[in-house]
């Protein structure tokens, strides 16, 4: 059963069956050349609001292994993809001016795309100096999420494109994700199962 907190924004409502700490585990498969790597991780993810129209989200990984190597961090932004006006915040720290827009379920039924989802963008930050920016889109228990676009300081290492898929199968979020690295086109890299954490 997903619990909507009533403070919820309009906006978050079609991804609000996210909301909250997740856990579980899961599996990296990768290969490069002739070395293959293979290996289960656990992982944490947080999917949290503070009252604004985007989901703030972190996520952390672990080898399963006796010593619970660190495995990967990620944070990032969550939010329905339209065009922002002058009752949005921003940019940087200038507030909004006037009426916030999309404060109704009916306002933001609006944004609903033709397909019968609705358009978001997920900007996702890693500490060994790649971000990414992904466009996809909602549509009820299910995420399809590609990169528009892949940053990276000059020291890290390549990694050029990704996919990730996120749905809500009987109480679990899982979630695959497709990476072009390290001169690979684009092929499965990890997949998990999380279960939803009190």
């Amino acid at each position: 059963m997903i619990e909507l907190p009533t403070d919820l924004p309009a906006e978050l409502v079609p991804l609000s069956w996210l909301i909250g700490v997740w856990e579980g585990s899961g599996v990296v498969d990768y290969a490069v050349g002739e070395e293959h790597t293979q290996l289960e991780f656990g992982q944490r993810v947080s999917f949290s609001h503070d009252g604004e129209a985007y989901l703030n989200y972190s996520a952390a990984s672990w080898v399963l292994d006796d010593d619970r190597t660190p495995l990967t961090a990620e944070t990032g932004y969550w939010r329905l993809s339209r065009t922002l006006v002058e009752g949005d915040p921003g940019p940087a720290m200038l507030p909004g001016q006037g009426t916030r827009p999309f404060g109704t379920p009916q306002a933001v039924e609006t944004l609903r795309a033709s397909s019968g989802g609705f358009d978001i963008d997920v900007a996702i930050i890693h500490p060994d100096g790649v971000s990414e920016l992904y466009i996809g889109q909602v549509n009820g228990p299910r995420i399809d999420l590609a990169t528009d676009a892949v940053v990276r300081t000059a020291g890290a290492k390549e990694y050029s494109a990704a996919t990730r898929l996120y749905g809500l199968v009987e109480g679990h979020l899982l979630w695959a994700w497709d990476i072009a690295a390290l001169g690979q086109e684009l092929r499965t890299h990890a997949s998990a199962r999380l279960a939803k954490v009190d």
